[in-house]
């Protein structure tokens, strides 16, 4: 009994040593939590929209999920309970601080941020900007809610987690991840209310996929992005107004006017077709821009390049041109360029790099 006590206590350390080592060879991966469709209940297991956003917490997230143990060591935060329309640029300069810090550990390789889809791609260039590490950030979300029959959250979560705890997505720039699709920060939007394909890079396409457990990736970023970018938000409190005004038929300068008037250090214009200017609106943004309000011509269209003199003469105008940024991005690159410079040569150059 003594020798096979002794055999058997010599077995179970050898298992307890075997499975501690396994662990220590997986990712250190945190989860930071904000909110969304995600952490999402609905009133019956059909029920897909009409759901009420950011009910559930971070810890049972994870705890929904307990594959997610076998490819990382999970630590989870919840930052913001929020759902993203409600999204404003000061959890933007928290949760990218936040980021920073946990990415200056050492034992901590990568972070998935969970996120209401409405307003993923704004945070996701946001952070593209700011983040100051190689390390993989990986926000991802849900077009359902967790109670909800076919609940995309848990393979969405577990993909991210295993995204972020890949060397392969080292140095890729911060991503979206959903429906087993991979998407860069910079061109992903939201392209269809309420399917689980909604997220889309036009024209440029998916950076990859998620197989096999695994990420495939066929393209990369060539643009600047985190820690090669030159933005350092570590102690900003604020960043400079950005308005956007729309482009349609028979539109007028009154909202625009109501910016000005509010304080607004820079106006995206979102025009029609190749960024073009109404007659009724042209002389609001002369006269904004006379004014030292920053214009930036982007476009409602979605897809392609701004042509720089095209529809307009920048040039003479003294207007910068958003590059195939849209609009709500156009946003971010302004407010973030607006705290380095007021000069439209060189906030036209960071369009161009960024």
């Amino acid at each position: 009994m003594t020798t096979f006590a002794s055999a058997l206590a010599v077995c179970t350390a050898l298992l307890t040593s075997a499975a501690a080592f396994a662990q220590d060879k997986l990712p250190n991966v945190t989860i930071l939590a904000t909110g969304g469709t995600i952490a999402g209940t609905g009133a019956t297991s059909t029920t897909t929209v009409g759901y009420t956003a950011a009910k559930v917490g971070v810890e049972r997230l994870i705890e929904a999920v307990p594959e997610l143990k076998k490819v990382a060591n999970v630590k989870g935060e919840q930052v913001f309970q929020i759902a993203s329309e409600n999204m404003t640029n000061e959890h933007w300069l928290t949760l990218a601080k936040r980021v920073n810090t946990l990415l200056a550990q050492p034992d901590v390789d990568g972070i998935v941020i969970t996120h209401g889809t409405d307003t993923i791609e704004e945070t996701a260039y946001f952070l593209n900007l700011t983040v100051k590490s190689t390390k993989p950030v990986v926000i991802v979300g849900a077009m359902r809610p967790s109670t909800a029959i076919s609940a995309d959250g848990p393979i969405n979560l577990y993909n991210a987690v295993t995204l972020a705890g890949s060397k392969d997505a080292v140095g890729k720039g911060v991503l979206v991840s959903l429906n087993d699709q991979i998407n860069a920060g910079r061109d992903v939007t939201k392209a269809n209310t309420s399917t689980a394909d909604t997220f889309r890079t036009p024209e440029l396409g998916f950076l990859g996929y998620m197989q096999d457990n695994k990420p495939h990736f066929y393209r990369q970023v060539i643009r600047k992005h985190t820690a090669e970018t030159e933005f350092d938000i570590s102690k900003l409190d604020s960043l400079p107004q950005v308005d956007i005004v729309y482009g349609y038929a028979n539109n007028n300068r009154i909202a625009l006017d109501a910016f000005v008037k509010a304080g607004a250090k820079g106006i995206i214009h979102a025009g029609v077709g190749d960024g073009s200017l109404s007659n009724a609106m042209k002389p609001g943004l002369v006269e904004a821009r006379k004014a030292g309000v920053l214009i930036v011509r982007s476009s409602r269209v979605g897809n392609g390049i701004v042509a720089r003199n095209g529809e307009a003469n920048d040039d003479e105008l003294d207007f910068v041109v958003s590059d195939t940024l849209n609009p709500q991005k156009a946003r971010i690159l302004l407010m973030l360029a607006l705290t380095k410079t007021t000069d439209s040569k060189a906030i036209q150059k960071l369009f161009y790099t960024y």
